[in-house]
């Protein structure tokens, strides 16, 4: 099947699924268990992952710039940019991208190859709009709650290894992180996120929604769904980047 057939499916299965819900009372509920789902579970790995890329970007600043010349809060100006600009917002999604990603296309892939999916069709259910909406708009709320921790908590982990290894003051780290800060650099990271929300999310429900024959072909589907959208977050990382500070 080629591209377009592909994005051409893609496109239906998403206008089919901005539908208006039968039940609001009970897409409310899909929608706290879908945040609870996506972004609470999800707190634990982004704190492990920022924190230890913090710490790690600091070490590797200090080892670059061993230059006097080089002012020392230029360190902690340096982390901050890396996190707020790229890190944060595209690695992590990446990495969420395997997580959630393939959770989401094997559970509706299971839905799909058991059958359950028809039987909602039968029942005169919107099957998209019932199954794929929460998820999409649970991963919308949740993500930049998650990509804000991880600036947070990468910076955290940043000034914990400048101070801990005597890599740089911790003063002279703060200033570096208050130094020149355009507020609006996390406007940008924010978007991206939401951006990289949907792409996961919709990627992600898309090839499990599809899914034919058995438990190996649900596996297939779900590694299909991780690969895909973390190659659409990097197209997207790309153009985003280019229209929005080019």
């Amino acid at each position: 099947m080629n591209f377009f057939t592909l994005f051409g499916r893609y496109l239906l299965l998403m206008k089919r699924s901005f539908g208006k819900p039968l039940n609001h009372r009970y897409f409310f509920k899909q929608l706290i268990n879908e945040i609870s789902s996506i972004g609470i579970s999800s707190v634990g790995i982004v704190f492990i992952i920022s924190s230890f890329m913090g710490a790690v970007l600091v070490i590797q600043a200090g080892y670059n710039l061993e230059n006097p010349l080089i002012p020392a809060y230029t360190i902690g100006y340096g982390v901050r940019e890396s996190l707020i600009l790229e890190f944060s917002p595209t690695i992590v999604s990446l990495i969420l991208a395997g997580k959630i990603g393939s959770s989401v296309s094997s559970q509706i892939g299971t839905m799909r190859v058991t059958e359950q999916i028809d039987a909602l069709e039968i029942m005169g259910v919107n099957s998209a709009n019932h199954l794929i909406l929460p998820k999409i708009i649970a991963a919308l709320l949740s993500f930049p709650f998650l990509i804000a921790i991880s600036m947070m908590v990468g910076m955290g982990g940043g000034y914990a290894a400048a101070t801990i290894w005597s890599i740089v003051s911790s003063n002279d780290f703060i200033d570096g992180l208050n130094f020149y800060f355009v507020p609006f650099e996390i406007v940008y990271a924010l978007i991206k996120s939401v951006v990289f929300a949907f792409i996961i999310v919709s990627v992600s429900t898309f090839y499990g929604y599809y899914a034919k024959g058995g438990a190996e072909d649900v596996g297939r589907a779900s590694t299909k769904a991780v690969v895909s959208s973390s190659i659409a977050i990097l197209v997207m990382n790309l153009v985003l980047t280019k229209l929005i500070l080019g």
